[in-house]
Parts: structure tokens; C-alpha cells; sequence
């Protein structure tokens, strides 16, 4: 009788997921809950996660919209009336005229699929993407995947973590398809200031390049009014804005993005929305249209908080000996340098975990730049942020780097 080898299942998969890379923050963000499992205390600094509940008038307006039976189909670009909010906002927030129309807006679930459906839209293979390096994992991956080429550029702590423009020139070139910039920056905390954002246009400009702006952070921001590429001459036709509700309304589990585009573009990028998750749910959407136009105090105020608690654990990571912190001009992370405790800033981070029940992610697990520092997310409260600190600076001196 014919018996049929069967396969290793790894024999079917295809050779591009090689090219995937992973999100650090939920593979530690699981061991951290099976440590809690165990009846064991742990500060999450490790996930992007804003601790608190999503304001009151947005999750009215989900549950309203579940009542009203808003739980159908919609375009896969998105609902007119959410498209139409983002465009207003978008313009308004950025100082923009004339302002953007529905049609340049695609609505996704989460920022991740837009970046990974956008990429799809303007990638061909042997493309390059330059990005600066650490960075958010998801632009590198889907390049990759797409068999395009990732250009890191370096980011700077000596800068407060912005580019290194020197290198960033150098680097842009005939095949250069898109600048990525994410300002503020995830994991540093950097801002780009106006002068980084008129060089980096200059070279999108001599170069023929398109600049794909992550401002996801935009709202999380500490210093002078926030300033974005799209405001400068000439760039608004070649930038795309990748935004959303997560950081800023408390919205992560809601998965709601988009991205603000050339009409060309965004209708590609709708194509893929088309050809993936079809698109976001009804209910929603309409609860993003209430984080829009709804009071913003709630927002404001989350990001008073964050200030404070960036203030208390920049001064605390400072006062552990070994440990050196800039201090971030936006987002929620701090960005140690700990080279001096260590080569493998990845190791330390499992040992954090482990021993001191704090949880956070090894600088190079964004990229090579990051390698000697970690990430702390301060999406905590200011009694966990002080614990955690004081129990890094109390076991830290028994920390064994592993051998080269």
C-alpha cells in the first residue's frame, strides 16, 4: 500500500517569511504576564500601551453606534463621515491649507496594516527605504518581505535622538523610493526639529523621493508646537502621514489608523485594505469620529501626566549608578544608555524581568543603533515608575554581563 511522506510542516512555508522580523514588545509582554501568573509583582514598561481607559465620550460613541446597529460593511477606505473628520483634523492640527479632502484618507485597523498595505502600494523590489535606525520594527519588515532594500540611518543620543543628517544624505540616492521619519520617535522619544525636517525635505525634492511621516505621536509631545514635513513647500505632494487613535485617545485594542496621502496612493492603499481585512469595523469608526471632533481636554490631560512621569524616570535612571537617560522631547519611553552594565543590552532586559520584575526591551532589538540601551515605556503609574526604578538601582549592582 502507497503511504505518502508527509512533510515537516516548516516545509511549507514560503522562503519570504525569512525576511519578517517580530515586535520585541509582545513576546516580552507575554513572559511578563506569565510571571504575574505566578503570583508575582511586574511593572509593564516593556508594550506601547497607554495605561489609561479611552476618554468617556468615545466609548459612548462605540457603544451607540453597536446600538444603532452600525455593525455592517463599509467602503474600504473607510466611512465618508470618518474620512472627511481625519481630513479636517489632519489640516486644522497641522496648520494645512488648502485643507486635505476624504480622498486622500484610507482608514485601517491599526497603523500597522496601513504601514504594511502602504509599503505594498509604492515598494517594487530592489526599491530602498531609508529609515532611521532604532526604529519602529514594522517599516523594516515589510520592506524586506517585499524585497526591497531597509537603508538604516543612525539616530543620535549625542542629537537628543534625531538624524544624523550627514549620513542621512549620504545615503539617499537614484533608488531611493521613500524617507521614513517618525517624529516624535518610538523608541527614543526624539522630535525632529524644523531645520532636520528642511534638510530631509531638500533631499526627498533633489531626489525624487517620497516621505512617508509616522506621527502616530504627534499628541505626546513636550517641547514647542509640533511641526510636520507636510507644512513645507512642496512636500505635501510627496508626504504621506501615517497616524491614528491608539496613543492619543487610548484607543490600542480599538485597532484604528490611517494614513493621509496622495489621491493616487490612497486608492492603492485601499485596493490592499480591499484585499486583506476588507474593512474596519462600523462601531469603531464612529467612536473615531467622537475622539475627533469630542472634547479634547481628556487628551490634554493625559499628556500632562506623561510629562510628569517622564520627569520622574528620566531622574531616576539617572540616579542609578552605570545608567545615563536624555531626556525625550515626545512619545512615553525613556531611552537609557546602559553600556556600561553591559554588551547585550537584550540580556539585561530578561534579567530586569526576571529578577526585578521589570519589564522593558534591549535597545537592538529596534536595530543595531540600539544597541547598549533599553526602552522604557512610561505608560505607568508614578508609584510603579518609582518602583521600578528603585528596584533597578537596588539589584543592579549584582547584574553579571554574560561573556563576549
Amino acid at each position: 500500500m502507497f503511504m505518502p511522506t508527509v512533510a515537516h510542516h516548516a516545509d511549507y512555508l514560503c522562503q519570504a517569511v525569512a525576511r519578517l522580523g517580530s515586535e520585541s514588545a509582545f513576546e516580552v509582554l507575554a513572559r511578563a504576564k506569565a510571571l504575574e501568573a505566578q503570583g508575582r509583582r511586574v511593572v509593564h514598561m516593556e508594550i506601547g500601551e497607554p495605561d489609561f481607559d479611552t476618554p468617556e465620550h468615545i466609548k459612548r460613541a462605540g457603544i451607540r453606534a453597536i446600538e444603532d446597529n452600525y455593525s455592517h460593511y463599509t467602503p474600504s477606505a473607510g466611512i465618508p463621515e470618518l474620512r472627511d473628520a481625519i481630513a479636517d483634523y489632519a489640516s486644522r492640527f497641522r496648520g494645512l491649507t488648502p485643507a486635505y479632502a476624504r480622498e486622500n484618507v484610507v482608514v485601517g485597523a491599526g497603523a500597522k496594516p496601513i504601514i504594511w498595505n502602504l509599503l505594498s502600494a509604492i515598494l517594487d523590489p530592489g526599491d530602498e527605504l531609508v529609515y532611521a535606525d532604532p526604529a519602529y520594527p514594522a517599516y523594516a519588515s515589510a520592506a524586506s518581505y517585499l524585497q526591497a532594500k531597509p537603508i538604516p540611518v543612525a539616530l543620535l543620543e549625542s542629537r537628543n535622538w534625531r538624524l544624523d543628517l550627514d549620513e542621512l544624505a549620504a545615503k539617499v540616492g537614484p533608488k531611493t523610493k521613500a524617507i521614513v521619519i517618525t517624529s516624535p520617535h518610538n523608541p527614543t522619544g526624539g522630535v525632529l526639529t524644523r531645520d532636520d525636517l528642511e534638510r530631509i525635505a531638500e533631499l526627498a525634492q533633489r531626489h525624487g523621493a517620497l516621505v512617508v511621516s509616522d506621527e502616530i505621536y504627534s499628541r505626546n509631545i513636550y517641547g514647542p508646537t509640533f511641526n510636520s514635513i507636510a507644512q513645507l513647500d512642496g512636500m505635501r505632494e510627496r508626504t504621506i502621514i501615517v497616524d491614528g487613535f491608539s496613543k492619543a485617545y487610548a484607543m490600542t485594542g480599538w485597532r484604528l489608523g490611517y494614513c493621509v496621502a496622495p489621491e493616487a496612493i490612497a486608492k492603492t492603499v485601499t485596493l490592499f485594505n480591499n484585499n486583506t481585512f476588507s474593512c474596519v469595523a462600523t462601531f469603531v469608526q464612529h467612536a473615531g469620529i467622537a475622539a475627533l471632533t469630542g472634547d479634547d481636554a481628556p487628551i490634554r490631560r493625559m499628556n500632562a501626566i506623561f510629562r510628569e512621569r517622564r520627569d520622574a524616570i528620566v531622574a531616576g535612571l539617572n540616579d542609578v549608578p552605570g545608567v545615563s537617560c536624555t531626556l525625550p522631547d515626545g512619545a512615553f519611553y525613556a531611552f537609557p544608555n546602559v553600556s556600561q552594565v553591559t554588551h547585550d543590552d537584550r540580556h539585561l532586559a530578561q534579567w530586569l524581568l526576571q529578577e526585578c520584575g521589570v519589564a522593558c526591551l534591549g535597545g537592538s532589538s529596534f536595530g543595531a543603533a540600539g544597541a547598549g540601551y533599553l526602552r522604557f515605556s512610561y505608560a505607568a503609574s508614578i508609584d510603579d515608575i518609582r518602583w521600578a526604578v528603585a528596584q533597578v538601582r537596588e539589584h543592579l549592582p549584582r547584574y553579571e554581563s554574560p561573556a563576549r
